[in-house]
């Protein structure tokens, strides 16, 4: 047995979500969220959608045998709340290398705060480009790209042929790129052109080989269920105005 198709969920809408975005539109330098990135929780929005998402997990077929999650609480949650009343998934692993990327020196702050408070860090960015630009004490996209290389080989090996990931829209868009080989160039266009929205589901299938794209940030059971469809893009990057 060997995987044959993969949901990847990003989380739903989390308080962090709604601060990032309240601090871009007030032009603020830094958001104000005082707990730690691991410890953000969802918003009243986000455990709607998570509980709008258990009918599409409901709707499977087949079901995900396994699922693998981030250890970020707002991913515990999208997990707990959407499988409370069913899908029974066989195996759940929480996988620490499904962590949204880390910033660094430049965590909690806004294009703004980096451009006054670092500027050379966006001087930085601007010339390595969004993939192998690492902050000082964080991580590039590549740095996520080898440590989810490492989680899909694990996953090569698991008992079923369908899985679910949930975890983070930096996690989604790599998992996406390395199944299907995209280079930078690839990759970095795609994403420029799309976003993973809270609470979506994306599907990948092969049959043997290679990997391809079936579905990508999928909102449609959140429609259905009356759930808010959010378009946060997720942490700040230092992106150029």
């Amino acid at each position: 047995m060997a995987l044959q198709e993969l949901l990847l969920v990003r989380h739903g809408e989390s308080v962090g979500n709604v601060a990032a975005t309240a601090a871009e539109l007030a032009g603020a330098e830094a958001i104000a969220l005082g707990i730690r990135d691991a410890d953000v929780p969802l918003s009243d929005t986000g455990v709607e959608q998570a509980q709008a998402l258990a009918t599409r997990l409901r709707d499977a077929d087949p079901v995900p045998q396994i699922a693998w999650v981030s250890p970020y609480l707002r991913a515990q949650q999208t997990f707990a709340i959407a499988t409370a009343d069913g899908p029974v998934i066989d195996t759940v692993v929480s996988d620490e290398r499904l962590r949204d990327r880390e910033l660094g020196i430049l965590d909690l702050l806004t294009r703004r705060g980096v451009a006054a408070r670092h500027p050379e860090e966006a001087e930085r960015r601007a010339h390595l480009g969004k993939y192998y630009h690492r902050p000082p004490g964080g991580e590039s996209w590549a740095d996520v790209a080898l440590r989810l290389r490492s989680f899909l080989r694990d996953a090569a090996d698991a008992p079923a042929e369908v899985g679910l990931v949930v975890a983070h829209d930096a996690v989604v868009m790599l998992l996406i790129a390395l199944l299907l080989r995209w280079d930078e160039e690839a990759l970095l266009d795609f994403a420029s052109r799309h976003t993973v929205l809270n609470a979506s589901v994306t599907t990948l299938r092969r049959h043997g080989a290679p990997w391809e794209l079936a579905d990508f940030s999928d909102v449609r059971h959140l429609q259905r269920e009356g759930a808010e469809v959010t378009v946060h893009p997720g942490s700040a990057d230092v992106e150029p105005e």
